[in-house]
């Protein structure tokens, strides 16, 4: 009988070492870009170091995983940390749960990667909101189904202002914010010009 990515996950935290808050790798040397708080989204959360990081900063935090055993490890820890976060079991293969609906300032998904979940994360920022995402890639590394092929992330969120992309080492990382819009603006066109002095 074939093993469940529930099952297989949950054998790794089963056996995983005490988390701690950590911010997202892709923000390391990029806190400025940080929003000042509102709502977050963790996706593929595992055992909550970076849900737990964002709660702590004040963040109104959702986190989404396939394995209650990496909740419950987050849970402690937020615990530990006294802050609160909203834990959510989903096999994300089946998309994002429907309690996660947004809008949220900023969406981070580390480590895991499924396509079909780019228009979801696109569609549940706020105005302003920043996306933090890292895959494994292709990009000096071997070719595999669950890694981004080249330019995969850059090409991914059309309607979003990529504020770095990188690639390279067998990891692909995209930090993008959605445009906010001007009141009275029609969404899609250039700002308008600054008014003269």
């Amino acid at each position: 009988m074939a093993v469940t990515d529930r099952e297989r996950w949950d054998a790794r935290h089963a056996v995983a070492g005490v988390g701690q808050p950590a911010p997202p790798d892709a923000l390391r040397g990029r806190g400025d870009l940080l929003p000042a708080g509102g709502r977050a989204l963790d996706v593929a959360c595992g055992r909550g170091s970076v849900a737990v990081w964002l709660a702590a900063r004040g963040f109104v935090v959702d986190a989404v995983d396939v394995s209650p055993v990496a909740l419950a490890a987050g849970a402690a820890l937020a615990a530990a940390q006294d802050v609160e976060v909203a834990w959510h079991v989903a096999d994300l293969d089946a998309g994002l749960p429907a309690a996660c609906t947004g809008p949220y300032d900023l969406v981070v998904c580390q480590r895991f990667r499924d396509p079909r979940l780019y228009p979801a994360f696109a569609r549940l920022l706020a105005e302003g909101g920043l996306l933090v995402l890292t895959v494994l890639s292709e990009v000096d590394d071997e070719p595999g189904p669950f890694r981004a092929g080249p330019g995969e992330l850059a090409a991914a969120f059309p309607g979003l202002d990529v504020l770095t992309h990188e690639e390279g080492d067998g990891a692909a990382t995209l930090l993008a914010r959605r445009r906010e819009v001007t009141p009275g603006a029609v969404p899609g066109s250039p700002p308008a010009p600054p008014a003269p002095s």
